[in-house]
């Protein structure tokens, strides 16, 4: 295998260090390294005549990122295709399970399917990429719901009546608020028979490098194979999956 440049990860993990705050001291940086002095005002040299820190005049010198970054990281965020990375994650969260998983987005008080993998068990749920559904009757719907503000989800609710897709469906504006508080708290929402009778699923929520939600992941099954168990499984894999799809979107989780 080709080797590692020592250097090369050194110099990425003084970047990186910026991450987490605007501006370092070399000090600061040999501490959270561990690297020697010398090594570390090497390092932060060889950075700053390329631009790609800044020093910033004071007693001790600071540093902060330079614009090559943003160019580069630009650059990155208008290469990403969604549905691309999305077919990517959800093919290998479905071989995992065995069961359909799809990732919508938001549509006005509706979501549609860009992505979808099957299972291979003869029942399994009918759906299909470019369906529209109504949002509050959907596990991926109502994750995306809950990420709305204040105003934007008043404006879905206010515009018309909720329509039901099965007497599980919540129809009540007050009741869906109550609902969609509670999915907001714990990132997992659950259609538990309100979009079809005959299905259960479970959804997490995709966010990009500003952290905001851009689309939902689901893992759906037929009502006979959603065992306790199973549901704890697949909320799992469904978490797992949104995670990995969010990562390849530049999303970065903040350590708690």
């Amino acid at each position: 295998m080709p080797r590692v440049v020592p250097a090369v990860i050194r110099a990425l993990d003084v970047l990186e260090l910026f991450l987490d705050c605007p501006q370092l001291s070399a000090r600061q940086v040999m501490e959270r390294l561990d690297l020697p002095r010398t090594t570390v005002h090497e390092l932060l040299v060889t950075l700053e005549a390329r631009s790609y820190l800044i020093s910033v005049p004071g007693q001790p010198v600071q540093y902060r990122l330079g614009m090559p970054l943003f160019q580069l990281g630009a650059a990155f965020a208008g290469r990403l295709d969604l549905v691309r990375e999305a077919q990517c994650v959800a093919r290998d969260v479905a071989a995992a399970c065995d069961e359909a998983v799809h990732v919508a987005v938001l549509d006005g008080a509706d979501v549609i399917y860009l992505v979808k993998f099957d299972s291979t068990h003869p029942v399994r749920m009918v759906s299909a990429v470019g369906r529209r559904l109504p949002a509050h009757c959907t596990a991926v719907g109502k994750i995306l719901l809950s990420a709305l503000d204040e105003a934007s989800l008043d404006d879905v609710l206010t515009k018309g009546d909720l329509p039901g897709m099965t007497p599980d469906s919540i129809t009540d504006p007050d009741r869906l608020r109550e609902h969609l508080e509670r999915v907001r708290a714990d990132d997992v929402a659950v259609d538990i028979g309100e979009s079809d009778s005959a299905m259960r699923c479970v959804a997490a929520s995709i966010r990009d490098h500003s952290g905001t939600t851009i689309a939902a992941m689901s893992l759906s099954a037929p009502i006979i194979r959603w065992t306790p168990e199973a549901h704890v499984e697949w909320t799992g894999l469904v978490r797992e999956g949104a995670a990995a799809l969010s990562a390849r979107m530049g999303y970065r989780a903040l350590p708690r």
